[in-house]
C-alpha cells in the first residue's frame, strides 16, 4: 500500500514537472518567436529604404504607419473587454516596451552619445568614425526604432482583440452542439476525419495574426487581419464540436 502510494505522488510529481517544463518551453518559445518577428519587421523597413520601395522615402514611412496605427487605436478601439481606455493601454504598453528594449538596454544613450559632434578629429579619430557611420545609417537606426514601437503598438491591438476569439468560439460551441445533436437523434455518423483537420486548423488561427500582423510593412485596419482569423478559429470549433462523438 505505502509502494502504491510513493509510486502515485512520484507520478504526480513527474506530471507537474512536466506541466511546468511544457509551460517554460511555450513562454520561452513565445519570447524567441516575438524577437524574430521583430527582426525581420525591421529588415523589411531596412530593405524598403535602401531600394527606396517605400511612399513616403526614408524613416518617414514608418513614422507615418505609427500615426496610423495610432488613429485606428484612438477611432475605432475606444472600448474593450480587457481594459477601460484601450487607446491609453496600448500607448503605455508601448512606452514600457520602449522604455525596456531601446532605454533599459542602453540603445538610445549610445544613439545619443553617437550623434554628438566631435569636437575634435585628431583627439578623437576612432569617435570620428563612429559618428561618421551613425550618420550614414541615422534614418535605418531611425526607422527601426520607430518599428519597434509600431511592433508595440500592434502587440496591444492583438491583446486587445482576443476577446473576439473567445466570443465567437463561444458561439461556434454552441452551434456545434446542437448540430451534434442533431445529428445524434437523427442517427447520422461520426466523421473522425473532419474533426481532425478541424483541430488542427486552431493552432494556426491563433498564431498567424501575430506572424502576418506584426511582421506587415503597411497600415492595414486589424479587423481585416484579426477578424477572418478570429472566424476560422470559430468554424474550427463548431466543425470540432458537431463532429466530436455521437455519445458522450
Amino acid at each position: 500500500m505505502a509502494t502504491q502510494t510513493k509510486r502515485t505522488q512520484s507520478a504526480q510529481q513527474s506530471t507537474e514537472q512536466g506541466l511546468i517544463a511544457a509551460t517554460f518551453t511555450r513562454l520561452i518559445q513565445a519570447f524567441v518567436f516575438m524577437l524574430l518577428t521583430l527582426f525581420f519587421s525591421i529588415l523589411i523597413e531596412w530593405t524598403g529604404i535602401a531600394f527606396d520601395f517605400w511612399e513616403p522615402p526614408g524613416p518617414r514611412h514608418s513614422a507615418q504607419m505609427l500615426e496610423q496605427e495610432l488613429a485606428y487605436l484612438n477611432n475605432d478601439f475606444k472600448r474593450s473587454v480587457l481594459v477601460e481606455k484601450p487607446a491609453q493601454f496600448a500607448k503605455n504598453f508601448a512606452d514600457e516596451f520602449y522604455h525596456l528594449t531601446i532605454e533599459k538596454t542602453g540603445i538610445q544613450a549610445a544613439i545619443l552619445w553617437l550623434a554628438k559632434p566631435v569636437p575634435g578629429v585628431k583627439d578623437q579619430p576612432f569617435r570620428a568614425r563612429l559618428h561618421l557611420i551613425f550618420n550614414a545609417l541615422r534614418e535605418y537606426i531611425v526607422a527601426a526604432i520607430t518599428v519597434t514601437q509600431i511592433f508595440a503598438v500592434r502587440i496591444a491591438i492583438l491583446v486587445l482583440a482576443f476577446p473576439a476569439f473567445i466570443l465567437l468560439s463561444l458561439v461556434g460551441l454552441v452551434d456545434g452542439l446542437v448540430q451534434r445533436d442533431i445529428r445524434r437523434w437523427s442517427g447520422g455518423r461520426e466523421t473522425s476525419f473532419v474533426y481532425h483537420w478541424a483541430k488542427k486548423m486552431l493552432y494556426p488561427s491563433l498564431i498567424l495574426p501575430w506572424v502576418i500582423y506584426l511582421a506587415m510593412p503597411e497600415s492595414v485596419h486589424p479587423n481585416y487581419v484579426v477578424l477572418p482569423f478570429a472566424v476560422l478559429f470559430a468554424l474550427s470549433v463548431t466543425i470540432m464540436a458537431s463532429t466530436f462523438k455521437k455519445y458522450l
